[in-house]
């Protein structure tokens, strides 16, 4: 790939540059998130070359042009071809009209069981062979095949709806040269789409333009990665700044070349061609297919994938047809049977043969009648023992598993302790085929967010000088309702009293630290103020500093309004030093009212500790306090600040700036200038906010891991967020030994180093027991590892993350630890790393493939696994991985869209009803309510199901094989000739109905233990885990028993009956078949008595209908009429009636009976009373994953260390985008600067913009009668000054003086002209503080984080207590003519000024001069184009009309 270089480093265009369009290095074309890390600078435009395209980006998109994409095919199968480019139609379920009947069959028939009922139907069709006519199988194998496709289908006509919902969501397109409503299904790539707040991003698209400053857009993406804060994507300058009306959209014939569609959520790379030129994109600009708009009034996308080239579909994954364990196992168990069958029939013929050869010699006169030769005969013989056979897998039991299978999901569904009332959701089986598999359940696998916690934040707890402060618990103090008529749920009214007194300054410092030190934007919405937080923690924290009385109303660019118990105080920001995931930690260095300088800081206690002035009792105590916060698990944070001196902050503030114009090396130098300001801090306190769990999930996984459960967390979260989590759900512990990257990458290599590439008998690596290991992980790490499941090629660049480096103290510290660590590793470890050599390997692995089993071998050692920072592919594949290597039962659970190839890759999906959607429970097996809920689904409904399919599997084979076994004993005494030993009619009815309905109550309603028993001892649930209960241990010994009952009944009624005669005789074969026949059914029935340990009136009812059923029917088929009419079908005439009259006859049926059930009556008591003592000694000795295992000796060498519970949701860039206002919203200018526009006609504004003229002029009316009431201070007497906040702002010698619109020129800002102690700008408020919050708070309707007009007076707050909390009160004052003097008119904002055109925003109201590389925040020509309007408005004229407003959202 050629590339033309610049000798300049590479810099990203600011916001206000649009001419430098084309990467001047490779660099910004290969690794974008290298230009988004850099803080923006901006140097005299310079026209960009254009660099050559990469020939990696082959996905072309043109922009308005849906014919260009037609041409474009891709080899599908053979001599298929589809169109390369998609269309936005999705369809998830896996029929159609056509599919379904030969797909359905297909899936039917890949089992075995099926296969063979239609190769024993096939040989009843031909005559020769056939013992029981065709129809007898073949209606049983079609209405089994109705009964599961039946339900397949049901369960596809739900995905049908799901997809017909998601494809019929409506959107605005861009047709022509207006925006019409559409649906999702009729977008195409290349289409512009309109978006609204709160829409759902309906594919990939490039965002074009927004409504917000300088073309921003915020979404949330928690169905995508989980994380619940916002992010923000910005337009491209170039479209942000052309793009300004429908009619320009339109015209738009841009081209994109970017990669071809993959999984990678977090990665994309390509080139916006347009006009000549290349400007580069990266993921900073896409919005994904899934996200919901947030905060954004209008934003414009071009559509780059779709459907199911969206990267969220592409991380979707298949459907996939689960089976359960018990379900593989029939069907190898039927191939042994059928196999058994062919020995046992080739046997019997060939026995056939030899006897029809001794017998023809003896009696060749009735061999005339045979015209078949002897060989011939033979083989027919072969297929007619074969199906006299087949009965051992009885139709039957399939038949009814379907019906056990159905009932046990219907019991799920109506259990009432799974019914969550607050959302009226009952549990739902979405899935009758898995009920069983619940109870084998080895590995559970988590989504975090929404999942295991509530997805909100609440403020609990704070440290205050080494004091803890918690909520009270007072009836009526809990959650009262606070100032300004809103509700909070932390109160104390001791702190409040102290805020109030104003005794202690470090309480108050510690609430003002709060509402200064964020990144939270603020609007006004139904006269109360809503705070915009980019993370939920951010916004707990200020919503609690509201509470005690320090409200964050407003902010600019280089300024803070707060409301301090009443008092209106602005707080001038000097610098804004963000946070990031090394740093930890945020600071604002601001001037206050008064003059003197602070630095607020708050950040993780790992960092803020070790940057403190001194180290006395109160900060020993906080560091308790944090111990005692991590014991329960709250998210920390620790608040420091301290006094700079005006010699220290000019000082710095050179070195800061000096940093700021670097072009290489910046953030380094930034990073050195932060640190040099961040020491020596003041402790004021520590913040404890709990990331509220779910009700009962500690105590669900604490059961679940008695049940010998794994649970692995696998969350698109940060680290240290998913850690808090893990040791708030008690997944970890702090003995544990929690293994990262390094620590693995350790591990294995030293496996290598040992093992010589072999492996072990056992696995690969072997660990002491006494080492209790947890593993946290990230998603890099897994796309380093997954390799062999990878199905697409590597990412085509890897973004790279360019943080800035920590300090070399911080890193030799870390270094310290790392080695530490390693240390404790070798010696928990020790020599039980190098796993036996073992020659048993037979086939030769790959690297990878080793790998693999190498780190899975680990993992599964582990108590726990967190993996962080995964998308959803690397969820599905981490689950396959487990699968691949480790044949064990998976369980997924999750709640959003981002869990969903998770859910569909598991053995068993399990989908929550949360605040993320429904798609999870849409593609999910079962649908739950709550986490908890887990816990009762798999220790009771599905040990359970697994135990009563179990027992009824046994039994049936039990049943089937003591019965039909003796049809092969009888042929030893008819010839071999095939002949049935009992009635047609008692072999069709008795699997159907003499022993169908005990069995039907094993599966249904059979307990071993109650529901409450089987929570108390999770232990039981390991018997499912390690197939106790079913096995081919377990089916040997149904056959054993089963053959052993054929024995006696066939044996001991031939030897009692040998030789008899009289009327009491029974050696003729109908007598002799039906003793047979009533022995067989009296010896299964009294096993199922035996076996059932669950009694109730419906069971004896089952066994008493049983065997009525067979004196009704027998009596019925044995009759004399129904022997009239076909003697051949009903040849058994009164048999039953004959021998049961004979008491001898009974006794022989009573001596069988016997026979069969004492033995093993005593076997069984004898066999649990010897077993008894060998469960106590194991019942003493605890199991390793259950018992606290103390750590050994030498684990205790060092002395141990305290884990920091920090965890902030918070995301780099946001204080970069308030500095330079592109965050800000302008205000609506004076009607002065107004007056210079002329006005827009009606019929080019629509309905809304002619609603929001209106709105303007009555704010203007406000405003202008707002005015009249301040008083006013000489100008001779005011001193003008700037801020400089930006980290990125130049400092340059001040401006005074003139009228600013008088002017056109700008001279950069100073952020020391103002001198010290001088009175900082003030805000005119209402007299009361109903007043403050009923009148608006602003000029117009819109949202603004600032106030346009600087007010020469403002009133006196004097704040004292009425009636706390209801309201903050103060005593009005009219204004003072002797009041301090204020600037005639401070620097406004650029946030504050709302130009038309693009031109004018480069104006301001002050008098500076511009400088090429001023930091400007550039407001966007689309904050007043309305979604359908075809033409932007033209200016506005002077008067009430000055400046339009946008419609209100």
């Amino acid at each position: 790939m050629a590339v033309s270089f610049h000798s300049q480093p590479c810099t990203r265009p600011g916001p206000r540059d649009p001419t430098l369009t084309a990467p001047t290095c490779l660099k910004d074309l290969v690794y974008p998130s290298l230009r988004d890390k850099a803080p923006p600078t901006h140097h005299p435009a310079r026209k960009a070359r254009a660099a050559p395209v990469p020939a990696a980006f082959t996905w072309e998109v043109k922009a308005n042009d849906w014919g260009y994409y037609k041409q474009f095919k891709q080899k599908s199968c053979l001599c298929w071809h589809r169109d390369k480019y998609k269309t936005n139609v999705i369809h998830t379920a896996k029929y159609n009209v056509f599919s379904f009947l030969p797909l359905n069959l297909y899936e039917q028939f890949r089992r075995v069981s099926n296969l063979y009922f239609l190769l024993i139907i096939v040989l009843q069709g031909i005559p020769e062979i056939s013992t029981l006519p065709w129809f007898s199988l073949f209606a049983p194998l079609v209405c089994l095949l109705v009964i599961r496709a039946s339900r397949d289908l049901m369960d596809d006509i739900g995905r049908h709806r799901s997809d017909k919902a998601i494809n019929n969501r409506p959107c605005q397109i861009l047709t022509g040269k207006r925006f019409s409503w559409r649906k999702w299904k009729d977008l195409c790539v290349g289409d512009v789409v309109c978006l609204s707040k709160d829409s759902i991003v309906p594919a990939d698209l490039l965002l074009l333009a927004s409504t917000e400053p300088s073309s921003l857009c915020y979404v949330e993406t928690v169905d995508i990665d989980g994380e619940t804060n916002l992010k923000f994507r910005q337009a491209l300058p170039v479209t942000h700044n052309e793009l300004t009306s429908t009619r320009k959209m339109a015209a738009f014939q841009g081209t994109v070349l970017c990669e071809e569609p993959n999984s990678r959520m977090h990665q994309f790379v390509g080139v916006l061609e347009w006009n000549g030129q290349r400007h580069p994109l990266d993921v900073g600009n896409l919005l994904l297919r899934g996200c919901r708009v947030r905060n954004t009034d209008t934003c414009y996308g071009l559509v780059i994938y779709a459907g199911f080239d969206t990267k969220i579909m592409k991380n979707c994954g298949k459907i996939h047809l689960k089976r359960t364990k018990l379900d593989l196992l029939m069907n190898r168990l039927v191939v042994l049977i059928f196999l058994s069958l062919v020995v046992v029939s080739v046997t019997l013929a060939l026995g056939f043969s030899l006897k029809v050869r001794d017998f023809r010699e003896k009696h060749y006169y009735l061999w005339a009648m045979h015209t078949r030769g002897l060989f011939l005969e033979t083989f027919f013989n072969f297929w007619s023992f074969l199906i006299l056979l087949s009965v051992m897998v009885p139709m039957a039991m399939f038949i009814l598993a379907e019906f056990i299978y159905l009932g046990n999901s219907i019991f799920i569904n109506w259990d009432m302790q799974m019914y969550h009332a607050p959302q009226d959701m009952p549990a739902k089986a979405r899935s009758t085929s898995l009920n069983d598999q619940l109870g084998q359940v080895q590995y559970i696998f988590s989504d975090k967010t929404g999942t295991l916690t509530q997805n909100t934040m609440i403020f609990k707890k704070c440290c205050i000088a080494g004091r803890i402060y918690g909520p009270e618990t007072k009836s009526g103090t809990s959650a009262q309702e606070k100032p300004h008529g809103w509700k909070y749920p932390f109160h104390n009214e001791e702190l409040l009293g102290l805020v109030q007194e104003g005794r202690d300054p470090a309480v108050r410092e510690f609430w003002r630290l709060l509402a200064i030190c964020h990144t939270v934007m603020v609007h006004q919405k139904d006269n109360q103020l809503v705070y915009q937080a980019a993370s939920p923690d951010e916004e707990a924290l200020v919503h609690a500093a509201r509470s005690f009385g320090f409200v964050f109303l407003s902010r600019t660019q280089d300024s803070v309004t707060l409301l301090e118990l009443g008092e209106a105080r602005v707080y001038q920001v000097l610098a804004m030093m963000d946070f990031n995931s090394v740093r930890k930690r945020m600071s604002v260095l601001v001037r206050n009212p008064e003059g003197s300088i602070r630095l607020y800081t708050k950040g993780a206690d790992t960092v803020i500790l070790e940057r403190l002035h001194k180290r006395g009792d109160v900060e020993m105590a906080t560091e308790e306090v944090l111990l005692t916060f991590a014991k329960e698990t709250l998210r920390t944070l620790c608040l420091a600040y301290k006094e700079v001196g005006e010699e220290a902050y000019q000082k710095w503030q050179v070195q800061h700036q000096q940093a700021c114009l670097l072009l290489e090396n910046r953030a380094q130098a930034l990073q050195d200038a932060y640190e040099q300001m961040e020491q020596k801090l003041e402790l004021l306190g520590v913040t404890a906010i709990e990331d509220r769990l779910q009700d009962g999930v500690p105590d669900t996984i604490r059961c679940l891991r008695r049940g010998n459960i794994k649970i692995w967390v696998l969350t698109g979260d940060k680290q240290e967020t998913a850690v808090n989590i893990g040791f708030a759900c008690q997944l970890l512990s702090e003995n544990m030994l929690i293994l990262e990257e390094r620590e693995i990458n350790h591990v294995l290599e030293t496996y290598w180093e040992t093992n010589n590439n072999k492996q072990t008998n056992k696995g690969y690596l072997k660990f002491t027991s006494q080492v209790k290991l947890a593993m946290v992980i990230n998603g890099d790490f897994l796309d380093k590892l997954l390799l062999s499941l990878r199905k697409e090629p590597r990412a085509l660049v890897q973004n790279v993350v360019v943080d800035e480096n920590s300090p070399e103290s911080n890193q030799l510290r870390r270094d310290f630890l790392q080695a530490r660590r390693m240390s404790l590793m070798r010696h928990s470890f020790g020599p039980s790393l190098v796993p036996a050599q073992s020659s048993t390997t037979k086939t030769q692995e790959s690297p990878e493939v080793r790998r693999e089993r190498a780190f899975v071998d680990l993992a599964t050692r582990c108590q726990t696994v967190i993996c962080c920072r995964v998308t959803p592919k690397q969820k599905a594949l981490v689950v396959a991985l487990v699968k691949k290597y480790h044949q064990v039962v998976t369980l997924a659970i999750g709640d959003g869209a981002n869990d969903v190839n998770m859910i569909k890759t598991a053995d068993i999906g399990v989908g929550l009803t949360g605040q993320e959607g429904m798609q999870a429970v849409q593609n999910s097996d079962y649908a739950l309510a709550q986490f908890s809920f887990l816990q009762r689904l798999l220790l009771v409904h599905g040990r359970w199901s697994y135990m009563r399919v179990c027992k009824f599997l046994r039994y049936f084979f039990y049943k089937t094989v003591a019965s039909m076994m003796v049809q092969i004993w009888f042929s030893f005494y008819n010839g071999f000739t095939a002949q049935p030993l009992y009635e047609g009619w008692f072999l069709a009815l008795f699997n159907l109905l003499y022993t169908t309905m005990p069995v039907l109550y094993i599966g249904l309603f059979e307990q071993d233990v109650t529901a409450a028993e089987s929570l108390l001892m999770p232990e039981l649930y390991v018997a499912g885990q390690e197939d106790k209960l079913f096995n081919y241990w377990v089916f040997f010994q149904a056959v054993a028993h089963g053959t052993a009952t054929s024995l006696v009944n066939f044996f001991v009624t031939l030897w009692v009956g040998h030789n008899s005669v009289g009327p009491s005789s029974f050696s003729d074969y109908q007598s002799f078949a039906v003793i047979v026949a009533v022995s067989s059914l009296l010896s299964i029935t009294l096993e199922v008595i035996l076996i059932i340990r669950y009694w109730t009136v419906l069971c004896l009812l089952t066994i008493l209908l049983s065997l009525g059923s067979y004196v009704v029917m027998t009596h019925a088929t044995q009759s004399l009429w129904l022997w009239k009419m076909a003697p051949k079908t009903f040849p058994f005439l009164f048999a039953d009636r004959n021998v049961l009259a004979h008491p001898s006859n009974l006794l022989v049926i009573l001596l069988n009976v016997s026979l069969n059930t004492l033995p093993v009556l005593a076997f069984r008591v004898i066999y649990k009373t010897l077993r008894k003592p060998c469960l106590k000694q194991e019942e003493e000795m605890p199991s390793e994953d259950v018992a606290v295992v103390e750590p050994v000796p030498y684990l205790r060498r060092e002395p141990p260390t305290r884990r920091s519970s920090y965890a902030f949701s918070h995301r780099e860039g946001y204080a970069d985008l308030i500095t330079q206002g592109t965050i800000l919203r302008p205000s609506p200018r004076s009607n002065e600067e107004a007056c210079e526009s002329p006005a827009p006609s009606d019929d080019e504004l629509s309905p809304s913009s002619k609603e929001s003229r209106s709105h303007a002029w009555k704010v203007s009316v406000l405003k202008r009668s707002s005015h009249q009431h301040q008083g006013r201070a000489s100008s001779e007497d005011t001193q003008h000054y700037t801020t400089g906040s930006s980290s990125c702002a130049v400092a340059g010698p001040g401006a005074s003086g003139s009228d600013s619109r008088s002017t056109l020129t700008r001279k950069p800002r100073s952020p020391t002209s103002r001198p010290p102690g001088s009175t900082q700008e003030s805000r005119s408020f209402p007299e009361t503080p109903s007043q403050f919050f009923t009148a608006p708070l602003w000029p117009s309707d819109r949202t603004s984080e600032s106030q346009s007009e600087s007010l020469e007076g403002r009133p006196s707050w004097t704040p004292f207590r009425k009636s706390w909390p209801n309201a903050w009160q103060k005593e009005a004052h009219p204004a003072k003519e002797e009041t301090a003097p204020l600037p005639s008119k401070t620097h406004a904002s650029p946030a504050e000024t709302l130009p038309p055109t693009v031109e004018e925003s480069s104006l301001s109201e002050q008098p500076m001069e511009v400088e090429p590389w001023e930091v400007e925040r550039q407001p966007s020509p689309m904050e007043w184009l309305p979604a359908d309007a075809a033409e932007p408005p033209s200016p506005a004229p002077s008067g009430p009309f000055a400046a339009p407003q946008r419609p209100s959202s």
